[in-house]
């Protein structure tokens, strides 16, 4: 089954639910990667699954910005990765916070 490719979101239209157990992870990313998956992995395979995001526009007051978001993850640390460019970026999400990072 083939997923619907999402077009821009808008400032606030993205709900995250933290708390003690819960975190998430805003991905920033290039504008090239509009569209493609990043895959995030949790360091240690035997805590939890590998999930994915797409990178979407998101329109804001300051100007468009490129970013995945992974709601809803255990507090830990993480892998995001893309399948053929090899290149992988750590990341720690904490319990109740929002985490922010750049992929570059």
């Amino acid at each position: 089954m083939t997923e619907p490719v999402l077009g821009p979101s808008a400032s606030g239209s993205v709900v995250l639910d933290l708390g003690p157990g819960a975190g998430a992870l805003v991905l920033h990313a290039p504008p090239e990667l509009v569209g493609r998956e990043i895959q995030l992995s949790p360091r240690d395979p035997s805590s939890g699954a590998t999930t994915h995001s797409v990178v979407r526009s998101r329109h804001t007051a300051g100007g468009d910005q490129y970013a995945a978001v992974y709601p809803g993850l255990r507090p830990g640390e993480y892998v995001a990765w893309l399948d053929d460019r090899g290149a992988m970026l750590p990341v720690i999400v904490k319990s109740g916070k929002v985490t922010a990072a750049t992929w570059h």
